[in-house]
């Protein structure tokens, strides 16, 4: 039985699965699509906009503006540039008609971001199900999620869905049914 469950094999959830992994965690990943990370794929017309040089809690509207502090404090931009950087993915910075944007873009592909995280999900011996749709996801002594591949159980949940923004691309409204049922 793993320890975390992330439904959603997008950035966010690969991120949490690699993070969840290397602080010795069994992680199971579910996504409904055929294969992951799709929205990486098309982002930024294929080079995938991964990052932004300006990034700081001023520029987020929150109605806990401290959530923001806190976790751009734990996680920066740099870290993530630091991780492609690592991995030897070149990068430029867009301009804009005022100068630079800040706005961090793959040189070559999206690729290379998807394949990155995949690579350090498998470093971190993450496990990943696509065509794994859930269906049903229940809680009591652990959190049990049920799905067109059988029932899995763990004792964390982690909604990394996304939302309804690209239903052609995996978007649906299961994570915020999920978020209602569960009172968030």
């Amino acid at each position: 039985m793993p320890d975390t469950i992330i439904l959603g094999a997008g950035a966010a959830g690969l991120m949490c699965a690699i993070t969840a992994a290397r602080r010795g965690r069994r992680v199971l990943v579910l996504d409904r699509s055929n294969k992951v990370g799709k929205k990486i794929l098309m982002s930024g017309g294929g080079r995938c906009n991964f990052t932004n040089l300006h990034v700081s809690p001023d520029r987020f509207l929150s109605a806990n503006p401290h959530f923001c502090k806190s976790a751009l404090s734990r996680y920066t931009q740099w870290d993530f540039i630091d991780r492609v950087t690592a991995h030897g993915i070149e990068y430029f910075e867009k301009e804009t008609v005022n100068g630079l944007s800040g706005q961090l873009f793959c040189r070559d592909s999206s690729k290379q971001i998807l394949a990155m995280l995949l690579e350090e999900c498998d470093r971190a011996g993450v496990e990943i199900k696509t065509r794994c749709e859930s269906h049903r996801v229940a809680q009591g002594d652990h959190f049990s999620v049920e799905t067109n591949q059988g029932t899995f159980e763990s004792g964390s949940l982690v909604v990394a869905t996304g939302g309804l923004s690209i239903p052609s691309l995996g978007g649906s409204g299961f994570g915020y049914r999920l978020a209602e049922q569960f009172g968030l």
